[in-house]
């Protein structure tokens, strides 16, 4: 059904919406590429939410040589009006004969109907083409849509013997420099980062994208259930920070506040945040992916809540030895076969490092 000339195009048209990967959330990545007589005569992506879709852009490039062309594009384009018209009615009037599209549109109030209007408009669809592939680069949007919660992903930097820290809490630095940069472009393309109260009273941190270029900071979220945070924190600098507890101290709470922070109040039978009401919040908020850095307690707790996706680590040549913090706070098992299993995605050497992409399910 696709030829060898269709694939081209549409890897084309997925990384052009590798473009956006920092900035178009709450909206998913979108590329298009549009092609008449075998020829690209027009291409463009979606960058932020509000502004032109990439099916506009590419037809704005192309102009009157759409007419009877070919679109490619990695979703299915859409048949509503949103802050920004249907770019359905956009490809109709410029005449397209043809669209190739890799996947459909994972929000359940529109699936389908991008493709019916198209169809009943005389444009010939096809779907399918490299949709794996869409559906990694949109994995968060994805998991908003058909879910109602983000994607989950989990960064840890350890030693060869998984320990995360030194006994008293040093971390900073495990892994090597590219390591660490590497970890700030997943941190930008977030639309969250994750942390909790232990990470902030060991290392101070900021928790924001500071080793590659970005437009835009994610929202960074603290899990604090006593109020812990002392005012002097870093992490309260600039604003842009939701604290998730399971007390309402309205005092705290109101000096948080005036610092710039929003505290939501999530409390769980032991006394502490209810990580899964938390994370559905997350996703009520249009977030698409959440990067968790986090020390081992909290770390163990999202894993054994089942909220964790993914998890990204760092393996440094390094060994702590039996003084040093572990990945995870977990319960043992007593046989093998009870062990989680994960997925193993990818391998790569970073620096002097390597990094595990794996995942849960």
């Amino acid at each position: 059904m696709f030829t060898p000339a269709d694939r081209e195009f549409m890897a084309r048209a997925l990384r052009l919406a590798e473009r956006g990967l920092f900035t178009t959330t709450p909206n998913p990545r979108v590329g298009c590429v549009v092609v008449r007589g075998g020829e690209v005569v027009g291409e463009g992506f979606h960058e932020r939410a509000g502004e032109a879709h990439a099916e506009v852009n590419a037809l704005r490039a192309a102009g009157a040589r759409a007419e009877g062309g070919t679109v490619y594009v990695n979703l299915e384009p859409c048949s509503h009006h949103g802050r920004t018209p249907p770019c359905v009615e956009a490809l109709v009037v410029a005449g397209v004969r043809r669209a190739v599209v890799a996947m459909g549109d994972p929000n359940p109030k529109v699936s389908g109907q991008g493709f019916a209007a198209l169809r009943a408009a005389g444009v010939e669809v096809t779907s399918g083409l490299l949709e794996a592939e869409a559906r990694e680069l949109n994995v968060g949007f994805v998991s908003r849509m058909t879910r109602g919660r983000p994607w989950v992903r989990l960064k840890v930097a350890a030693t060869l013997d998984a320990k995360t820290a030194l006994a008293g809490g040093e971390s900073q630095w495990i892994t090597g420099e590219a390591a660490r940069r590497d970890g700030h472009r997943w941190r930008a393309r977030a639309c969250a980062i994750l942390t909790g109260i232990g990470t902030v009273k060991d290392d101070d941190p900021r928790l924001t994208v500071r080793d590659v270029e970005t437009p835009r900071q994610p929202l960074r979220v603290l899990v604090d259930s006593r109020l812990e945070l002392a005012l002097s924190a870093r992490i309260l600098d600039g604003g842009n920070l939701l604290v998730a507890a399971a007390i309402e101290d309205r005092a705290r709470i109101q000096a948080l506040r005036a610092r710039g922070a929003e505290v939501v109040v999530l409390p769980n039978a032991s006394g502490k945040v209810e990580l899964e009401d938390l994370v559905r919040e997350l996703g009520r908020r249009a977030l698409n992916e959440v990067h968790v850095e986090a020390g081992f307690k909290l770390n163990g707790s999202l894993v054994a809540a089942g909220v964790v996706d993914e998890l990204l680590v760092y393996l440094a040549p390094k060994v702590l030895g039996e003084s040093g913090r572990g990945m995870f706070n977990l319960p043992g098992v007593e046989r093998l076969a009870d062990a989680q299993r994960l997925r193993l995605m990818d391998v790569a050497q970073i620096g002097d490092d390597v990094r595990l992409v794996t995942r849960f399910g």
